[in-house]
């Protein structure tokens, strides 16, 4: 009976919160009643399911008080996340809040049944909450630690093709524009990168302004020396083709070396997988045989005698 009653008070708590919704957010869009000619027109055409959830996410990220301090770290990892839309932070709060409502509802739907502790269930109801709540941010930071990899394994190949643009006679604008070019198919990340660098430059921003943008946008430690690099080779009046050479030297010899201490580091890593389960299949394979051997010959023979 308490599971039929909590059952039918979700249901009837989901249909309230949906009718809400649906009454009080999903609207047409303005960009819909312009080109239907009219708000009369506007209302007869039909909404889209997918629309309609995007606005009722980025409501519910209205509501939550947001500290400026907060938004600017959130903004700063969906920026280094490449989730650069206007309503990212707000749907990523929206998302947090439906989360963390739905998984606990779920979890205690689960558990209500079950015939154990009641602190075990309130514990797995608390775990669903913490999930549903910090789950996003979980998310948003696997993204920025693997957009992070791939700028940093595509940055020595787009270094060597800007200093063959510099070294070839293009200016630094026009070299930073054709590497964005070329590298689109293989490391779309630091081709956007690079192209939005280019569209700073275009929109009138000084290059050292938008070469600090780039650092900051991405992160990468290896970029962020590209940068300071460019930016003083820039103040202090000297070729740039000489210091990116110079770069791209101290960059291969930092990549052998990282390599290098990789390779060094094999061997103690393998002691353990060798240890666990490489040496146990080999004595089966070596001593099964022979042990075998002597549980069916030599035992019996001892016995006889």
């Amino acid at each position: 009976m308490p599971f039929i009653l909590m059952v039918l008070i979700f249901v009837a708590l989901a249909m309230g919160v949906a009718a809400a919704g649906m009454k009080a957010y999903v609207r047409p869009k303005e960009a819909m009643e312009r080109v239907a000619g009219g708000s009369a027109a506007a209302e007869q055409m039909p909404a889209h399911p997918s629309l309609a959830m995007h606005e009722l996410i980025k409501k519910l990220g209205d509501i939550i008080p947001q500290s400026p301090k907060d938004v600017t770290v959130m903004q700063r990892r969906l920026i280094r996340a490449g989730i650069r839309g206007p309503n990212a932070l707000k749907m990523l709060y929206g998302a947090k809040v439906v989360m963390g409502i739905a998984l606990p509802l779920l979890a205690a739907v689960s558990v209500v049944g079950m015939s154990s502790d009641s602190g075990n269930k309130i514990m797995v109801v608390l775990a669903a909450a913490a999930l549903g709540f910090f789950g996003p941010n979980i998310y948003v930071d696997r993204m920025y630690s693997r957009r992070q990899h791939e700028i940093a394994k595509g940055l020595p190949n787009a270094l060597d093709l800007l200093v063959v643009c510099v070294e070839s006679g293009l200016g630094l604008d026009q070299a930073i524009l054709q590497v964005s070019k070329e590298l689109d198919a293989a490391h779309p990340e630091i081709s956007e990168e690079f192209g939005m660098v280019n569209l700073e430059l275009k929109a009138g921003k000084r290059r050292v302004e938008a070469l600090r943008n780039l650092a900051e946008r991405t992160g990468v430690d290896d970029l962020k020396k590209l940068v300071a690099v460019l930016i003083q080779a820039d103040r202090f009046g000297t070729g740039v083709a000489q210091s990116l050479r110079a770069h791209a030297d101290f960059m291969r010899v930092q990549t052998r070396q990282v390599a290098e201490e990789k390779a060094a580091k094999l061997g103690v890593k393998l002691i353990f997988p060798i240890f666990f389960c490489i040496l146990p299949s080999l004595f089966v394979v070596t001593v099964g045989p022979i042990a075998v051997k002597i549980i069916r010959e030599l035992i019996p023979m001892m016995n006889s005698i």
